[in-house]
């Protein structure tokens, strides 16, 4: 098992702008958080112009697909994402 960082590029504003997409979106993470998949997840602060999600599995296609579902991304709440993989030395 991997770790992996999604990492979103998000727009301004997002905090107010996401409402409409919140609740599919947290859905869509305690979906992943329940299949062992996403193991923390939330939007930066003091700017909140990132959100970064922390996933635990076997290859990044459970990130993909993440992300391919996300209202946040389908609604242009995301500018920009990245998947990193994240070396854990310390568990």
């Amino acid at each position: 098992m991997k770790y992996y960082l999604l990492i979103y590029d998000v727009v301004e504003d997002y905090i107010a702008r996401r409402t409409p997409f919140r609740e599919e979106h947290l859905r869509l993470a305690r979906d992943a958080f329940e299949r062992g998949e996403l193991i923390l997840g939330g939007a930066l602060a003091d700017p909140p112009d990132k959100a970064v999600l922390v996933f635990h599995c076997k290859d990044k296609t459970a990130v993909e697909e993440f992300v391919q579902k996300d209202p946040y991304v389908l609604n242009g709440m995301v500018l920009s994402w990245e998947i990193r993989l994240w070396n854990v030395v310390i568990e």
